[in-house]
This record gives structure tokens, sequence and C-alpha cells, in this order.
């Protein structure tokens, strides 16, 4: 399931790669730097609106409807349980927030960036409910098909959004706009089943049990994302907060595309392992996960930061470039701490049920990173934000593991790891001898040497059995050649 999952998800990431960096490309030049800033504070702020109050009905569509439509195919007990609690969670957050805004005293393009913010989080929060449903079950294609109409939709509108002047929050905008025309063609049969089915008490409250602590730990999540936004935003201004969010992105872009990819195709897997084979199975399949993760990211993690002046001169605008690029490679090993913590270390607490757990295993970076930025950002700027990202990061990732002994022990493959992580830093020291002439140039050079380097060192050490997995297929290729060019 996991490999069916990477292939069928791969299309859509790759889109939301391109989208990403055509997002950094385009609004980085349409809006200003405190149009930008704005844009980041209203998205870090809603984010964290929207993982504290929706997350935890996601999270329980994707954990449970395997177990529950064992027994029932359509889960109706699942699905109205969901979507009544989903009816009434939207109201109240509606009047909340309404009032919030009314009673807030400043005005301007800030608060009106994070006004039209919230209004998209209930149409965003329904097509989540979808997707995860449809990834639980399997049903790759259907998943796959909706992230893409998200993704390319979004930064289409928003792009209109921007040029016709809403400003900051067209970016987040064109997500909400894109999710609430999509619903009416793909939400019908999810309606159905919560229409025929019922609220359960019981259920509401083993899914509240489960899915608070998880949006609780999420929030510190994104805690972690965002606050260092609004404490550049504190200390410096606005704009530094746009360059500090685009150096980030630049980043993490990548990275975050790889993780949710995985991401995608590896949680129900390991749901579907431990719901069927147990924990033998689960281990089996988490190993494999893992290494398969670093295969691919470490070198994804170096040949980003070794390209990353001639990507930033492409695709981040002039006003911003320097301050951001000045952050990226730091954020860049930040953001390889957070993707290897959230998809995998922390599915230790999700997977055995105990997401109480990961309050505590989050609350550990998030001090961290918020005591980190309020010593390092007055005498270090823009660097002591990234430097606190890093090491907050990567000490989440230890509190992550050591709490996980306690939940459910997923492998390490130490040894593997190791040589994968030697293998991406012996290619950054082959790229970093090439001259640098920036532009598409550089970029296509020192990406096509990075990755020719880290192929043959994967193959000559037999990183993740790449000679089992690719062998065959070479050997058939080559007969091939070998008979069209001697017949």
């Amino acid at each position: 399931m996991f490999f069916k999952g990477l292939w069928g998800y791969l299309p859509a990431n790759i889109l939301q790669g391109i989208i990403g960096f055509a997002t950094l490309m385009v609004f980085t030049r349409v809006l200003t730097p405190e149009a930008y800033g704005q844009y980041a504070l209203a998205f870090g702020l809603s984010s964290l609106v929207y993982t504290l109050v929706f997350t935890w009905l996601e999270a329980a569509m994707a954990r449970f409807f395997i177990a529950e439509s064992r027994d029932e195919a359509e889960a109706p007990a699942l699905y109205g349980t969901v979507y009544r609690s989903f009816t009434v969670v939207a109201v109240v957050f509606a009047v909340v927030a309404t009032i919030v805004l009314l009673a807030w005293p400043s005005s301007g393009s800030l608060k009106t960036a994070i006004a039209l913010a919230l209004m998209t989080l209930i149409p965003r929060s329904l097509i989540r409910l979808v997707q995860e449903q449809r990834r639980a079950e399997g049903r790759v294609g259907a998943a796959s098909i909706v992230d893409m109409i998200q993704t390319a939709g979004g930064f289409g509108i928003g792009v209109c959004c921007a040029l016709i002047g809403v400003g900051g929050a067209s970016p987040v905008v064109g997500t909400g706009l894109i999710a609430a025309l999509t619903l009416p063609f793909v939400v019908r049969q999810d309606w159905g089943r919560a229409v025929r089915g019922r609220f359960d008490g019981l259920r509401a409250q083993a899914y509240a049990r489960y899915g608070f602590p998880l949006a609780a730990s999420l929030v510190l999540t994104l805690a972690l994302y965002t606050a260092d936004r609004f404490l550049i935003a504190a200390f410096l201004n606005e704009a530094q907060a746009g360059a500090y969010h685009a150096g980030y992105s630049l980043a993490s872009r990548i990275l975050d595309v790889l993780f949710i990819w995985f991401g995608a195709a590896g949680t129900p897997a390991m749901v579907q392992a431990l719901e069927t084979g147990g924990e033998g199975a689960l281990k089996t399949a988490a190993r494999q996960q893992l290494t398969t993760m670093a295969f691919i990211l470490f070198p994804a993690v170096g040949g980003l930061v070794m390209v990353a002046p001639a990507l930033g001169g492409i695709v981040i605008g002039e006003g911003l470039r320097d301050k951001a690029l000045s952050v990226t490679p730091l954020i860049s090993l930040g953001a390889l701490f957070s993707g290897l913590n959230t998809y995998y270390f922390l599915q230790a607490f999700t997977l055995a049920k105990k997401t109480r757990l990961l309050v505590v295993a989050m609350a550990v970076p998030a001090a961290a990173n918020i005591a980190l930025n309020l010593a390092l950002i007055p005498p270090f700027g823009l660097m002591g934000a990234a430097w606190a990202t890093a090491l907050s990061f990567g000490i989440g990732l230890v509190a992550s593991w050591l709490l996980g002994l306690r939940a459910l022990r997923l492998p390490i493959a130490a040894g593997e790891l190791f040589l994968t992580a030697a293998s991406a830093i012996f290619m950054m020291a082959v790229v970093s001898l090439l001259p640098s002439c920036g532009g598409v140039v550089e970029l296509v050079a020192k990406a096509g040497t990075g990755g020719m380097v880290y192929a043959v060192l994967a193959w000559i050490l037999n990183l993740n059995g790449i000679r089992a997995a690719a062998g065959p297929r070479l050997v058939q290729v080559y007969h091939r050649l070998r008979a069209k060019v001697f017949a």
C-alpha cells in the first residue's frame, strides 16, 4: 500500500512543488514586501485557528475509518458523528470569529487579511474531510485529483485576487474559494452517508479523546512554524517578516511537498499494517518508509542548500531576495528535522492512540523555539530566528523519539541512515567545487552533478536496497538497447 500511494500521489506532489515555487515567484513580485509580510502573518494565524478548531475531526476520519468500515462499509456512525459535530463546531467558530473581529480595536490591511483568511477555513476543512476519507480507504486516484484541483485552482484564483487588489490575503483566499467551488462535485457521497448515519455520543467522545490532543500538538507544531514571524514583526518589522517567510518558503517548499507525499502514502499504510498484521507488520512497513524517506530527503536537503542562491535568484523578488537567502541553509536543516519528526517519529503516538503524549512531545520544541527566538532575534536578527528554528526542530525530534519509546517503538535503521547522510554530505562537497555563475546554468549544473554523484554512491553502497529494486530493470533496458544496436 505504501508504494502504491507513493506512485499514486506523485503527480499531485509534483504539481504542489511547481505551484509552490510559482507562488513564491509570483507573490514576492506582485505583492509589496509589507503585503507579503501580512500574508505570512494572516496565513500563520489562520493555520493555527484551523488546526485548533477543525483538525480533530479530520484526524478521526483518517484514523477510525478503516476499523469502522470493516463492520459496515459506509461507516454510518462515523459519518453521522463527524459531520454533525462539524456542523456545530463550524457555527460556533463563525459566531466567535465574527465577535472577535468586530471587537478588534485596530483596523487596516492586516486585519482585513486575517478576516478574509478566517472566512476560508470552513470550506477548506470540508474538502479535507473528503480527502482524508479517500486516503484512508485507499482511493489514491480520487484523493490525488482533489488535491491537484485545490493546488492549481487555489494558485490561479489567488493570483487573480492579488491583481485586483485583495492584498496580503490573496493566496489564502484562493485556497478557500477553490475549496468552496470543488465541494459540490465531490461531497455528495459523503454528505449522503452523513444524512443516513446517526450521531453517537460515545463515538464523539472517543474521537475527541483521540483528536483534541492531536490538534493541540499540531497547534504547537504550527507555533514552531509561525511564532518567529510574529516575533520578527514585533522586534523588527513586517517587511523583515516577509523576507524571512520568503526564505522559509524557498527552503521548506520542496521538503514539505516531499514529506506530505510520504505522509499521504505512509500514514494510511502504517495504519493498515497495524490493523491487519499487528506490530510485526507495522515495524516492517515503518522501517521501509524511514529508509525510503532518508534515501530521497537527505540528498534533497543537501542539494537545496547548494543550489539555493541560484534558485532564489530565479524565484524570489529582488526586494526580498538577499535577506531570504541568508536563512535558507539553516531553515532547510530545520525542515528536515521537522519532517522526520512529524511524518515518522510522531506516528508512534497516533498509531498507539496515545495522542496525549503528542502534546508533551511538541511542547518541548515549541517552548524551546519561543525562548530561542526571544534570545536570538534582538542581537542577530533574521539569522537568530533561523538558528532558533533549526535548534528547536532538532530538540523536538530527540524528544519525540525518547517519548515514543513509551508508546510504540518504531525502528531507527541507524546504519542505513548514517550511510545515506554521509553520501549526501559527500555530494555537497563535490558540488561546492563547481563555479557559481548564477541563473539557470548554475542551477542545472549543480543539480545535475549532485544527482549523478549521489546516484553513483547509492549504487556502490546499495542504499535502500537500490540494486535489488533497480538492477533487474536496468539489465532489461541494457539488453533491449544492445539488441537494437546490434540488430
